[in-house]
Parts: structure tokens; sequence; C-alpha cells
């Protein structure tokens, strides 16, 4: 099976996840979430299969986040407009979002990641 690993090439949490599964001989499709963001409704498929609160999908680190404001309007926003803003601007999603089929794992924590693979035989 192939994973879809939605990343930004520039970002260094991305890289490592990107490494992390390379060494492991995880087979995945990469996918440039700033060259081409998810679409709203495949943002809102993956985040209801993360199983995590919306606003853990979004790069608290980044500058959109801070330019945008979205420390103080995430609190007040419903989750379609911060699906929208997800969807317009790929610098504000959380990376790397890892599509695993049955789940999603959002960011990279290498303890995450081995549970999360733990006995899948991938070939590249």
């Amino acid at each position: 099976m192939r994973f879809i690993v939605y990343h930004y090439p520039k970002c260094a949490t991305s890289r490592k996840a990107l490494a992390w599964l390379d060494k492991h001989e995880i087979a995945y499709e990469a996918i440039d979430l700033v060259a081409t963001p998810p679409s709203k409704e495949k943002l809102k498929d993956l985040w209801k299969r993360s199983g995590e609160p919306i606003r853990k999908l979004f790069n608290t680190s980044g500058e959109s986040y801070r330019k945008g404001g979205f420390k103080d309007k995430l609190a007040t926003m419903s989750d379609a407009d911060a699906l929208t803003a997800l969807a317009a601007d790929g610098k504000l999603i959380k990376r790397p979002l890892v599509d695993m089929g049955q789940r999603v794992i959002v960011g990279f924590r290498e303890e995450d990641y081995a549970q999360a693979f733990a006995g899948l035989d991938s070939a590249k």
C-alpha cells in the first residue's frame, strides 16, 4: 500500500518525516501542500480521519498563521471557515499530513510514526 504524504519541501519537519519513511522503506506519494493545497472537502476528510481538533491542522509556527491573526481568530472560527482558510493557503497547514487510509497522522513525531507503521511491509 502506498500512502499519501502532504508536505512542504522547504519544511524541516516534512524533510525529517520523509527521511524517516525512506529509512523504513515505506512507500508513499508526496504532494507539495503549498504548490497543490488540498481542497476544502479533502481537508475536511483528512481532518475527520485524524481524530484531532481542527486547530491541530494549523501550522501555528508559520508566517501565514501569524500574519493572518489566527491565534486570535481560531477560537471563534467555525470549522467550515477554518477549512476554507486552510484550503486557501497551504502554508497554514500543519505538516506533514500522512493519509494512511483508515487514519491520518498530523505532524511528525518519530514515536507516532513507529507505532503507526509497525508491522507494515511496504516495498518501494
